[in-house]
């Protein structure tokens, strides 16, 4: 039986294009043969021979389809004249698909971000100071539900918040958001949190962990907003945190860069990143804290990002001597490639 299809309904395997790479001169097809070899199963294996010539020489080269049901009484099916593969087409058919493989994956991730933050319910921030109280306040607005509890060591601070919505101490202006929740219980406030915002200075960080350590779930992942290194040791917080708590699994994540707490309370465009030897854990602190004013960048390197988080501190020191001195910005150029040059 012959059977005679158009060239446009056939695809061929693209090593078999004239084109290819597999072999130097031009490959032309002169016919295509399909074999139903001898079988008592429903579907056997469909094979072909593939007839094709060169300047040189002649080949058959065997392959393999899929296995369709055979046509009924047919031994033998043979295609002749077949067309060359139309190369345009088929590269702007492979296009057209990696078009919208790369839309969905963009859709999907972006559902992704939305559900990780749909399943957080509560956010614990330990630490009631100016860059704790404006965490907690951008987390807070991030999502109506959300419960956001701050630990704070002052009874009438914590009054105050629950009562009025404002720190008094720091930024007494702005009204926290109504799902900010401020307590003086550590174990109240670690209860049932899915992360934790540790906002304590560092050389404080060891003997506060310690005493509210047995409150602490071993998975709670600890987000350390705490820019330094302590004093006589000089431990990271990467190090303080697990030992303090007595479990050197403590999930860490280490959030650092160029930050003002008063310019984050104001929604002022910033950036920052987060550092975790876990990535997906990186990834779910980054759709916890990004924003529309507030980019966050993920890395892995997390000893590399908290050792210039601490070092960066004494260049923004000597870039405020110069411009208290009115050096200029020459000096300030100089000095700032020069640190940076240093701090690598």
């Amino acid at each position: 039986m012959v059977a005679s299809l158009e060239s446009q309904l056939l695809f061929f395997n693209p090593i078999l294009t004239a084109k290819s790479s597999h072999s130097k001169p031009p490959l032309h097809v002169h016919s295509l043969i399909l074999k139903l070899p001898n079988s008592s199963t429903k579907n056997p294996p469909l094979l072909f021979t593939l007839n094709s010539s060169s300047s040189s020489s002649t080949t058959t080269t065997p392959r393999c389809f899929a296995t369709p049901s055979p046509p009924p009484n047919s031994d033998l099916v043979a295609i002749t004249n077949v067309a060359p593969e139309r190369t345009r087409d088929s590269r702007k058919i492979v296009r057209v698909a990696w078009e919208k493989l790369v839309r969905w994956s963009r859709s999907w991730r972006s559902k992704a971000k939305t559900d990780r933050l749909e399943r957080t319910k509560k956010v614990v921030v330990l630490g009631g100071g100016s860059f704790g109280t404006a965490m907690a306040a951008h987390v807070a607005n991030k999502k109506n539900q959300l419960e956001v509890y701050m630990l704070v060591r002052d009874p009438l601070v914590c009054q105050s918040i629950n009562e009025t919505h404002r720190n008094p101490r720091y930024f007494p202006e702005h009204k926290l958001p109504d799902n900010v929740i401020s307590t003086t219980d550590a174990k109240s406030a670690l209860l049932g949190a899915d992360y934790c915002l540790l906002a304590v200075p560092v050389q404080f960080c060891s003997s506060f962990l310690e005493g509210i350590a047995d409150y602490v779930d071993p998975g709670l992942p600890f987000i350390s907003l705490s820019k330094g290194l302590e004093l006589n040791t000089l431990r990271m917080m990467s190090q303080i945190i697990p030992r303090a708590l007595k479990n050197p699994r403590q999930p860490f994540i280490a959030l650092s860069g160029p930050s003002f707490a008063p310019e984050l309370m104001n929604k002022l465009p910033t950036a920052m990143v987060v550092a975790s030897k876990d990535k997906k854990l990186a990834i779910a602190v980054q759709q916890l804290l990004a924003s529309s004013h507030l980019r966050i960048s993920t890395s892995s390197d997390v000893t590399g990002v908290e050792i210039a988080g601490a070092i960066k501190n004494v260049l923004a020191i000597a870039a405020g001597i110069v411009d208290g001195m009115n050096l200029g910005n020459n000096s300030m150029a100089a000095l700032v490639v020069q640190g940076w040059t240093e701090i690598r």
